[in-house]
């Protein structure tokens, strides 16, 4: 990993810390907007967070096993322990270049999600009912919540029109 993104999660760490200590704090709660700012704050860092620890942890973990290594009865042991934790550390360091990318201003906002049958009466019904179902088992494998706002199902399955409402983290 590079030193320049060490050096920006050892710094949102040390944020994360200073987080908790404002957030216990005895005037935290005076200001609930300010409140409200730094608890948004704290939970998009504590995964972040968790993930570079383990990402530490890993590390430790070579450090320890390649002292095992000048043991004759350790030395397989430790090697496969070493290996474990550098494939353990490659995961996770692709993990957090993609926790660390820029959020896009509009990931925290809902949606309306409309899908209308096109021309082609029976199947492109079936169709929309296809893609309703798609879109809201993703939104169930995300934790979004799915509500719908209308719809207009089709005498043989699935939908001429139906409008869904997906509401996210924000």
């Amino acid at each position: 990993m590079k030193p320049s993104m060490l050096a920006k999660l050892d710094q949102l760490a040390n944020r994360l810390v200073e987080l908790d200590e404002l957030l216990m704090s005895e005037g935290a709660t005076a200001n609930m907007d300010s409140f409200r700012k730094l608890n948004r704050e704290h939970a998009e860092l504590s995964p972040l967070v968790a993930v570079y620890r383990q990402y530490q942890t890993a590390q430790g973990d070579i450090a320890a096993a390649q002292e095992m290594l000048t043991d004759a009865d350790m030395k397989d042991f430790a090697q496969d322990e070493i290996d474990a934790a550098r494939a353990r550390m490659a995961e996770l360091d692709i993990e957090l270049q993609k926790m660390l990318l820029p959020k896009d201003e509009n990931d925290e906002r809902n949606i309306f999600l409309e899908i209308r049958a096109g021309t082609g009466g029976d199947e492109s019904a079936l169709f929309a009912g296809d893609l309703l179902r798609m879109y809201t088992r993703y939104a169930d494998r995300n934790r979004w919540q799915v509500e719908m706002v209308s719809e207009s199902p089709y005498d043989l399955g699935g939908y001429r029109e139906v409008i869904v409402r997906i509401v996210g983290q924000g």
